[in-house]
């Protein structure tokens, strides 16, 4: 019996959530009908029932009215609703194409990355005193001696084919990946892989199954498709795949995008064995699996799995490799990788997007990425993020926040104590030039708003030590606040 209503909860709180993230992201505006109990029903395959339970919790807690013989509608001045695009003039918001009405094309990531403060640790990028900058820029001389026409031609709209073929045989050496040059396309870093990804194969009314929390514009950029997300949560130890296979059967979602590798922002990596049971329930259910691998050789003890791609032998994977972080950032060089049916999808939207990448930024990283130099760089710069990660959890060791200790990647997830709220945290911190990233703009619900990321790679460990005591300090002033308050 108690398993039968926690099962029904669970149903109505997917209808109360789906209209919550309608209004949030502006598909339902103030004054907006809502869809009928009947079509809300059919269109998340729950009971007529569950939809009016979620209705009548949406209405008395202010958010939702309904009118006698005409419905549902969004309460002209609704009560607090998470509403990431509030302030926007409705003028920019009307589209009269298939995108989401909701794209005013922003990053909320961005947002908080942007602001100006002494102690930076919202950027999940690397301090550019940690790259080999005088050896780049002796590459890049050398560059234009090779190619002294590098800059009075066109690159080829999949990507320099020498630098393509280079790439294949570092994935088949490294990895044991086996694809050619034909099955790999260069991207202008990894986001515009997922843009691409989301634009050429993902329709409106799409399911798209996303991990929380996530890379916070991968949710921007699916949700511009007017795509369904179903959040898929990944822990210390993976995914629940008896979860993920019954959501697969039932939904027939059309992606799964996931980051197994020291994973944006928890720092997870998910398991070899789970890794090969992914790819077996993506094609099983026929479901393309996007895997964002950004972060495979910042690792501080082993060396990380194989990626999913590895695994592979259907053509369900498509994966996206970016060495923007911690090679060269100002070029900005990434390779996707897919089989033939999915590439042929992908060529015409890069082509109409910028019709190929910089070809002087591919022959820069080729020529620099491949060299022995810099893959001894890569080890040291290993050993310099460990310590920087080391000194934050030091600095932290006494606060009694939890997070787990990532063995690789830029970032530590932690969880906030019950009184503090991530949102309040970051208003006291920007008084104090620190800058982190919220919890909830990692989440597809906009949740988690007890989790916060910090990245301890950008600024030196002078900055990092300061940064830290300022961030606790800011969080002493919280105590016994944020619970006075209903949070």
């Amino acid at each position: 019996m108690n398993d039968r209503k926690e099962k029904s909860g669970q149903r109505m709180r997917l209808v109360y959530d789906a209209v919550v993230e309608g209004i949030a992201r502006r598909e339902w505006k103030p004054g907006d009908k809502l869809p009928s109990v009947r079509i809300q029903s059919e269109r998340l395959k729950v009971h007529r029932l569950t939809v009016l339970k979620a209705y009548r919790k949406l209405k008395d807690e202010g958010i939702i009215e309904v009118k006698y013989k005409s419905g549902y509608f969004v309460c002209r001045v609704p009560a607090a609703v998470p509403t990431p695009g509030a302030g926007i003039p409705d003028d920019r918001l009307h589209w009269d194409y298939g995108v989401h009405k909701s794209t005013v094309n922003r990053n909320r990531a961005m947002e908080f990355q942007s602001q100006s403060v002494e102690y930076q640790m919202s950027k999940a990028l690397i301090d550019p005193k940690l790259l080999p900058n005088r050896y780049l820029s002796n590459h890049v001389r050398q560059v234009f001696d090779i190619y002294p026409k590098v800059l009075s031609t066109y690159s080829d709209v999949m990507g320099d084919l020498e630098l393509r073929e280079a790439m294949a045989g570092y994935f088949l050496q490294k990895h044991g990946i086996v694809a050619g040059a034909d099955e790999m396309m260069v991207t202008t870093g990894a986001q515009q892989a997922i843009d691409l990804v989301s634009r050429s194969l993902v329709k409106p009314g799409d399911t798209v199954l996303i991990e929380t929390p996530t890379y916070g514009p991968a949710i921007e950029l699916f949700r511009q498709q007017n795509a369904k997300l179903i959040p898929i949560p990944i822990s210390q130890e993976g995914y629940d795949l008896d979860r993920v296979e019954q959501i697969m059967n039932r939904h027939r979602p059309r992606l799964f995008y996931v980051n197994p590798t020291f994973h944006n922002p928890t720092g997870f990596t998910v398991p070899s064995p789970q890794r090969k049971r992914l790819v077996e329930l993506a094609e099983s259910y026929q479901c393309i699996l996007v895997e964002d691998d950004i972060n495979h050789d910042i690792y501080f003890e082993c060396v990380p799995p194989p990626p999913l791609f590895f695994y592979d032998t259907e053509g369900y994977v498509v994966y996206i490799r970016s060495f923007s972080k911690y090679v060269a950032p100002g070029l900005r060089v990434a390779f996707l990788t897919a089989r033939p049916p999915v590439m042929n999808c992908l060529v015409p939207m890069k082509a109409l997007t910028d019709h190929g990448s910089p070809l002087l930024g591919q022959k820069i990283f080729q020529h620099y990425f491949f060299s022995d130099r810099l893959q001894a760089h890569i080890a040291k710069l290993r050993t310099a993020l460990q310590l920087r990660k080391e000194k934050m959890e030091a600095q932290l060791a006494g606060t009694g926040w939890q997070w787990a200790s990532p063995k690789g990647g830029l970032n530590l997830w932690i969880r906030l104590p019950e009184e503090i709220t991530a949102e309040s945290l970051l208003e006291r911190c920007l008084n104090r030039s620190v800058a982190f990233l919220p919890g909830a703009i990692c989440d597809p619900l906009g949740l988690l708003n007890n989790r916060i990321r910090l990245s301890y790679s950008f600024i030196n460990e002078p900055q990092l030590e300061e940064g830290i005591k300022r961030l606790i300090a800011a969080a002493d002033t919280l105590k016994g606040i944020d619970n006075t308050r209903g949070t």
